[in-house]
């Protein structure tokens, strides 16, 4: 088996897979086309490879990546729902046309990402940290143990039905079947087989390194670890938890690390719930969509194989 860091995420139509130095997005077009755009990734902080200070860091830096992915796949379907009208005596040509505005789309201001990163952030912590914690306050336990412990239960109940909620949405579910061909792919390449077709068909379309396989211990880990600071008034409650997040996104990080790294009866006992979970946010994907995975895949496998392992 060979292990590989290249990991990526599902987009509208599409699929962006990052490597160690590039990343790629690969999106099927309203036309049936097949966009591929490479690009390099952005210089990383030394704090990048600092142990549990990574996780932090590296969940940002792909939300900030992932955003601009987002849009960039989305503008091809902007281009053909909403086409621009040109003024009348003036004949501009329509492939300049969808290229200057596909590059406008493809260029994210620092404020607009700020803006979507902050709302991402203000989401997740709002619903699967804050909204709990005032729920099972409202209950009055005295126990710290209790509480933490109810408290996580909610959080992974609101967490599951999220999901659930999230697959009824149609546009969201083809986003789960690009998530399937995205896993796919890579266990076919870390299986040591030829990336084709109908050899990545054949593979799972749940890997250990998922990000709701990540999702899901962030949740656990967070019982453990908020249940060191105690349980006091709201306020408190919630600016522990807050100051937290980093430690608990860190020690989650470090452990999907090791799960993916090795496989032995202890990673496949703590990946089996995230395991599991990746059932609500993956489906088996169509020839068209592991078409997408395999071409961003190989355009971010760098020519020394030795590069993209852990």
């Amino acid at each position: 088996m060979k292990k590989t860091s290249i990991g990526g995420s599902a987009l509208l139509e599409g699929i962006m897979m990052i490597g160690p130095y590039k990343k790629a997005i690969a999106v099927r077009k309203p036309d049936g086309e097949m966009d591929l755009c490479v690009e390099d990734l952005p210089k990383k902080n030394k704090i990048s490879k600092i142990p549990i200070f990574r996780g932090a860091y590296n969940l940002i830096y792909q939300m900030i990546i992932s955003i601009k992915a987002l849009t960039y796949a989305a503008s091809f379907y902007d281009l053909e729902e909403e086409p621009k009208k040109e003024p009348e005596g003036e004949a501009v040509p329509k492939d300049d046309t969808i290229k200057k505005d596909k590059k406008n789309a493809e260029t994210l201001g620092k404020g607009t990402i700020f803006f979507s990163l902050l709302l991402s952030l203000v989401v997740t912590v709002g619903l699967f940290i804050l909204l709990p914690n005032f729920l099972i306050g409202l209950l009055g336990i005295k126990s710290n143990i209790l509480n933490n412990l109810l408290e996580g239960v909610v959080r992974i109940l609101i967490f599951t039905l999220y999901l659930k909620l999230c697959s009824l949405m149609k546009d969201i579910k083809r986003v789960w079947m690009y998530h399937g061909a995205e896993h796919k792919t890579i266990s076919c390449y870390e299986a040591a087989d030829e990336l084709t077709v109908a050899n990545v068909r054949k593979y799972s379309t749940k890997h250990r390194r998922c990000g709701t396989s990540f999702m899901f211990l962030v949740l656990i880990v967070s019982i453990i670890v908020f249940s060191f600071v105690g349980w006091y008034s709201p306020l408190v409650n919630i600016l522990f938890r807050i100051a937290l997040i980093p430690l608990v996104a860190g020690i989650a990080y470090e452990i999907i690390r090791i799960t993916g790294k090795h496989d032995n009866i202890v990673s496949r006992i703590v990946s089996a719930p995230g395991m599991w979970f990746q059932r609500l946010t993956t489906a088996e994907p169509d020839d068209g969509m592991i078409e997408c995975a395999i071409a961003a895949f190989t355009a971010v496998l760098p020519e020394n194989e030795n590069d993209s392992k852990w």
